[in-house]
């Protein structure tokens, strides 16, 4: 059985602090959206390079690739498809979320050990902390990488090799 890689959206694949500057960087495009709860005012700019779906690709080889981000189910119509990914499984969170625990631990932490259920996984969020990977050392019983990626700058291919050395 292959690892799990956990695909966090927003920070990895739409790289939101880097809106702040135009154009858009290099390589990606501005989608508007409206998922749900973004029905009011202006559509939601999305930074997307379809790049990134194509490196998740290749990583399908050695991955099961699983949307491990707030856009739950609405991954695979608003996101997968601009980048070329079929449809993923993906993390149903609790809703409300659970705020951070008082150890720092990210309120997905605790949900995506759950669904791993030991089996290996990589995961790739903007908000992972040495606290996070403490956690899962110490409560998960199958291997873990937790790969932080920068929300200016998404996804790179340095993360990609990372990933792919790790399976």
């Amino acid at each position: 059985m292959k690892p799990l890689l956990l695909i966090d959206i927003d920070g990895p694949l739409n790289p939101y602090v880097a809106l702040a500057h135009r154009p858009a960087p290099e390589g990606y495009a501005i989608h508007r959206m409206r998922p749900t709860g973004w029905q009011e005012g202006p559509a939601l700019p999305v930074l997307l390079s379809t790049a990134h779906g194509d490196g998740l690709l290749a990583l399908a080889a050695r991955y099961e690739l699983v949307w491990a981000t707030t856009w739950k189910d609405e991954a695979n119509v608003w996101v997968g498809p601009r980048i070329g990914l079929p449809p993923l499984p993906y993390i149903d969170w609790p809703v409300p979320p659970a705020p951070a625990g008082a150890d720092g631990v990210h309120w997905k932490t605790r949900p995506v050990v759950d669904y791993a259920d030991g089996r290996p996984f990589a995961w790739i969020d903007d908000e992972i902390s040495g606290s996070d990977q403490a956690w899962v050392d110490a409560h998960h019983t199958g291997q873990a990488l937790l790969r932080r990626i920068d929300p200016a700058v998404g996804l790179v291919h340095e993360d990609f090799e990372v990933l792919a050395a790790w399976a």
